[in-house]
């Protein structure tokens, strides 16, 4: 029967064909969203400037199961612990700080990228952490005095500077000259991201502000010693200190160790999505199949009449099927990869991926995707395929034109396993899930909703068939009493096309709507904390000392606040209720700069170790003001600090204030990098913001901004979330409009033998053509009424849990732009088939197979 199969398949083009683009673009995304997920889970970052080094020691950035915000350092101590190891030939210490090289007052490397500038930004280290990449002197010598330094071959040429030069280099926030002694190379034509400035070891110590701790520790092995059993034997010398062994493409995270969080973000991102996309790509792939095989039931009929056995029909199917099935899937799998790595890239570029990790795609997810398809194929073959070799050949030939009953026990159980299981996700969404979880749970119950109300199509077809065929019979006359005696004799075949409208309305609709909704969310959480008219923002690491002080004396200031942000966790008590990323921290110097009132308690009193809750926070904690407890703050140092005062946050801005001398010492840079200005009653505005640009004109990195620059900043992350959300779910709905017209095409190019018996009894082309303008409208009307119901129990839980309201200020645009797209499409992917079916002489149609 395979050769059969294979004959079969070249006289059944239109239909195969249908398929194998359903399969084809099916396999492409799956593939896609695979690739995200095995990058995320390998989450390899590669060394670059600890390149030379096998084995790294960094500080734990965990804390439980979460990821701390914050580089945590090691003590000095461990270099000497780690170089007492047998078997370590040298154990050297990396020191890294922010420093910006300035060239005509400006720093040469552009920073105001705050998505990915940090993974770029120069950074300053001892000399002797340059034989960990290794760096080797192209020109001059090794830095040997307090006041020399070297750049790498990249800075040097940016800043246009040669071995003697003077050049200006902001460190710790202060400008200062240094002599250009030498310049390196990273040896074998590696290029680090982040350019390197070395200084002396001690004046490193001083320029770094962490004199006495290391970021990292490399290790290079004794010649003949085991890499592995020396790792083993330098974790059992460190355990209890709070480090962590890095080997192979890992040992990248003590330079980035901000890409860790990326390993969350694309697991995540891939599981959402890809869930969504294998659920929509199988039961797309499946439901064309399905209506394909439907369209040969005459064939198969008189084949059982000619003896075909039953065992020889499934064989046929089931051959037809994995032929199809295999080949579209694995052609699939090729431009699956090219989406995956341009999704990776933008996921990059948006900042939600660190440019540290490395994308890998190996053969797992195209194993995953071929697998779905072909499980998707052969199941939808098999279900069919049994169906008609149960049938006898009488029965089946009687069947070929007229449909059977569709409410059948299969049907009837998946329906409500899909609509229960969508149900109790929205019920999750209002009740349990909080943060970025909540998407995870409104987003599958729309498809859950959306499979479970496609596969009782056939039912709602009929109501909505019987309801309006009044109206259409009036409007149409006799074409549109056809279309309705059509609609209603072929509810099975009419409901195959339209699930994919269905899927393609709720999905779109729900989705672009939960973004909606997350937008309104973020923004009224970043509203209620923080004013200011202007924001002062150093891009190269830290404002310098003093800035604070001589901003407060600029005329028409009436309040001035250092401002610092981090994440952190409480520690105790220890059964209290956090995210998994953990709580904003704010740091403020000036209550002033705070737009909410105390409802206990003062701000004033937030100083030294202490700290400011909101309201809800603190009753959950059973702590008021008074009271102590216990941070662990962004780099993982637990602080003990005392209740000060609480506050009433509205919405998702609840937000732990502490003072921000406090938490910038506990901070990557150290440093508060924002000065938050508010002006003074009656004073100009322009003039104060004109007198705080001269201050700070001779401070390269420095800027003013107003205030909307400062709630951007706070906000980009969900604004790069937006994009990347927008991006994927534009190639799941992109491929259920492929699937819509698929199926559509394949379902109107099967009638052409209907239309040719049509015009042979008197109908003309255009009686024809309005005909199936009614079908299509039926259609449309169904899929778009049956997809809103689905968009609907995600949108409301949705708007539920983050808006503490059932319906949402959104746009009504949006939702009439996807019925519009839904609408045109279904005419186009209709009417453009029948047209070319109908140019066909009566007779041949009226005789075609």
């Amino acid at each position: 029967m395979l050769s059969l199969a294979l004959r079969t398949l070249r006289f059944r083009k239109g239909g195969f064909v249908a398929t194998f683009i359903a399969m084809f673009f099916g396999a492409a995304l799956i593939t896609a969203c695979g690739g995200l997920m095995e990058s995320g889970v390998r989450d390899a970052v590669p060394p670059q400037r600890l390149a030379a080094a096998p084995l790294v020691v960094a500080g734990d950035q965990k804390y439980d199961d979460a990821q701390l915000s914050e580089r945590v350092r090691l003590d000095a101590a461990q270099v000497h612990a780690v170089a007492a190891v047998p078997g370590v030939g040298k154990a050297v210490a990396d020191v890294s700080f922010p420093v910006a090289v300035v060239r005509d007052g400006r720093p040469v490397t552009d920073l105001s990228d705050t998505a990915t500038g940090t993974e770029h930004r120069p950074l300053g280290h001892g000399w002797d952490s340059a034989q960990l990449a290794p760096y080797t002197l192209i020109s001059g010598a090794r830095p040997g005095a307090a006041g020399d330094v070297v750049l790498d071959a990249g800075l040097a040429g940016q800043a246009g500077a040669s071995v003697g030069d003077r050049v200006r280099i902001v460190a710790d926030g202060r400008p200062q000259e240094f002599r250009l002694a030498g310049i390196v190379k990273q040896a074998g034509g590696r290029t680090a991201s982040q350019p390197a400035v070395f200084f002396t070891d001690e004046q490193a110590g001083a320029l770094s502000g962490r004199a006495g701790t290391a970021d990292a520790i490399g290790v290079l092995p004794k010649a003949g010693t085991d890499t592995a059993e020396l790792g083993s034997r330098i974790e059992h010398a460190l355990n209890g200190k709070a480090a962590v062994m890095l080997t192979g493409e890992n040992r990248g995270l003590a330079e980035f160790p901000q890409a860790a969080s990326s390993q969350k973000s694309l697991v995540t991102l891939s599981a959402i999505f890809g869930g969504w996309a294998i659920l929509v790509a199988m039961f797309g792939a499946s439901s064309t199949l399905g209506l394909t095989i439907q369209q040969r039931h005459r064939e198969m009929a008189l084949m059982k009449a000619i003896g075909t056995t039953p065992r020889q029909l499934r064989r046929m199917i089931l051959g037809e099927t994995l032929v199809v099935a295999t080949v579209a899937s694995v052609l699939g799998c090729l431009p699956g990869a090219l989406l995956s790595e341009l999704i990776f890239d933008k996921l990059v570029s948006a900042g939600m991926v660190s440019g540290a990790v490395e994308f890998h795609l190996g053969v797992v997810p195209a194993l995953v995707a071929v697998g779905a398809s072909l499980l998707a194929g052969v199941g939808a073959a098999y279900i069919t395929a049994r169906k008609i070799a149960k049938t006898r050949a009488t029965e089946a030939l009687a069947e070929s034109s007229i449909e059977g009953r569709w409410l059948t026990r299969t049907r009837v159980v998946l329906s409500v396993l899909f609509l229960v299981g969508g149900a109790g996700m929205a019920v999750m969404t209002m009740t349990m899930m909080k943060g970025d979880l909540t998407a995870s749970t409104a987003g599958p119950a729309c498809i859950m909703w959306a499979i479970g109300l496609a596969l009782l199509a056939p039912g709602f077809t009929k109501a909505i068939v019987a309801l309006l065929q009044g109206p259409l019979r009036a409007l149409t006359g006799l074409p549109g009493q056809l279309a309705v005696l059509n609609s209603r004799a072929h509810t099975i075949r009419m409901a195959a096309t339209i699930t994919p409208i269905i899927l393609l309305t709720g999905i779109a609709t729900g989705t672009l709507y939960m973004q909606q909704i997350e937008d309104a969310s973020n923004r009224s959480a970043h509203t209620g904390i923080l004013r200011a008219d202007d924001v002062l923002t150093s891009e190269t690491g830290g404002l310098p000392p003093g800035t604070l002080d001589r901003v407060r004396q600029v005329p028409g200031v009436g309040a001035a606040s250092d401002y610092v942000t981090s994440t952190g966790f409480v520690q105790s008590p220890e059964d209290a209720e956090q995210t998994s990323d953990g709580w904003p921290l704010q740091g403020v110097s000036d209550a002033k700069n705070l737009s909410v009132q105390a409802a206990a308690g003062s701000f004033g009193g937030l100083r030294g170790n202490s700290v400011a809750l909101p309201v809800e926070h603190a009753a959950s904690l059973g702590r008021g003001v008074g009271d102590s407890l216990t941070l662990r703050l962004g780099d993982g140092t637990p602080v003990k600090v005392k209740v000060a005062a609480t506050y009433r946050a509205e919405g998702d801005a609840a937000a732990l204030l502490l003072p921000a001398q406090l938490l910038a010492a506990h901070t990557t840079d150290g440093a508060a990098r924002q000065i938050l200005v508010r002006h003074a009653a009656g004073s100009d505005s322009t003039e104060v913001t004109a007198a705080l640009s001269a201050l700070v004109k001779d401070q390269p990195g420095v800027k003013v901004t107003d205030s909307a620059a400062l709630v951007a900043g706070r906000t980009e992350g969900q604004q790069q979330l937006a994009t990347i959300n927008y991006l994927v779910v534009g190639m799941i709905v992109g491929y259920t409009a492929i699937s819509v017209v698929n199926t559509l095409i394949a379902a109107t190019g099967r009638r052409r033998r209907e239309f040719g018996l049509q015009q042979l009894t008197g109908f003309t082309r255009r009686q024809i053509m309005t005909m199936m303008s009614v079908e299509s409208v039926l259609t449309a009307v169904v899929g778009v009424l049956l997809g809103t119901v689905a968009a609907a129990v995600t949108l409301f839980p949705y708007s539920v849990a983050k808006l503490d309201r059932v319906v949402p200020s959104v746009p009504v645009w949006i939702y009439l732009a996807v019925v519009t797209g839904a609408v045109v499409i279904t005419f186009t992917a209709t009417l453009l088939p029948t047209w070319r079916a109908t140019r066909i002489r009566p007779v041949e149609a009226a005789t075609a197979a």
